[in-house]
């Protein structure tokens, strides 16, 4: 059984989608929904989009514009939420295919989508690294969105021990050659990510369009909506 499936389980995917019912007094998720539906405007339709990590569908009703629609979960639990997932009589998208996998190896066809989000996943759950930004390049299509969330190094969600009291500390102090050491060990091997660790990581293969910093419910995030190159 994957720590997906143990941590993920059944007791907490109906926890999880009864949340999505009180969205409507959840602030933070209705600005990320907001936030969706300017993505969706702002495209050609129809587009097809990749929710990396969708949980229980809690955006789906958000998307606008939408051909084909994949949800990508590790959990089986939370995928057979989403099969009726919040405010499901709204959805649009033409056809909507739910994957259980692990986005870090799951095969997804090269430059089959025009958006790819993922919202409280990336560099919360699951590590930001470098290897799933280029592994995200390669699925969108030539000027495709990359739009996700992090949890920031700064939030007050994360105790603020001496050890990460001294280490921020040093870290702006420090030489490169140990200051990168450092910035690796505050950032907990991708589990949190600032607004310097996501412009080096999508440095290459995208172009920012828009990064800034957003608190909700249950941390400080950065907001990232990146463009693919060419």
């Amino acid at each position: 059984m994957s720590s997906a499936s143990t941590i993920y389980d059944a007791a907490y995917a109906r926890r999880y989608r009864a949340h999505d019912d009180e969205f409507d007094s959840s602030d933070p998720c209705r600005r990320f929904a907001v936030w969706l539906q300017q993505l969706c405007a702002a495209m050609t339709p129809p587009i097809d989009v990749l929710d990396l990590g969708c949980g229980t569908g809690r955006y789906f009703w958000a998307l606008t514009g939408v051909g084909d629609l994949v949800g990508i979960d590790a959990s089986p639990a939370m995928l057979a939420e989403a099969r009726v997932p919040h405010n499901a009589e709204s959805i649009t998208a033409r056809t909507v295919t739910l994957i259980e996998g692990d986005i870090v190896s799951c095969p997804v066809d090269e430059e089959r989508f025009d958006l790819v989000y993922s919202i409280g996943v990336l560099a919360e759950h699951v590590p930001l690294e470098a290897s799933i930004v280029a592994r995200v390049a390669r699925w969108l299509k030539p000027g495709g969105r990359f739009a996700f969330t992090t949890v920031h190094p700064d939030s007050s969600s994360i105790p603020p021990t001496v050890k990460r009291s001294v280490g921020r500390a040093l870290a702006a102090v420090a030489p490169s050659f140990l200051a990168q050491p450092l910035r690796d060990r505050l950032l907990a091997r991708g589990r949190y990510a600032d607004e310097r660790r996501v412009r080096e990581l999508l440095e290459s293969p995208f172009v920012i369009e828009s990064l800034f910093r957003f608190e909700s419910e249950a941390h400080l995030h950065c907001w990232c909506v990146a463009r693919k190159r060419g």
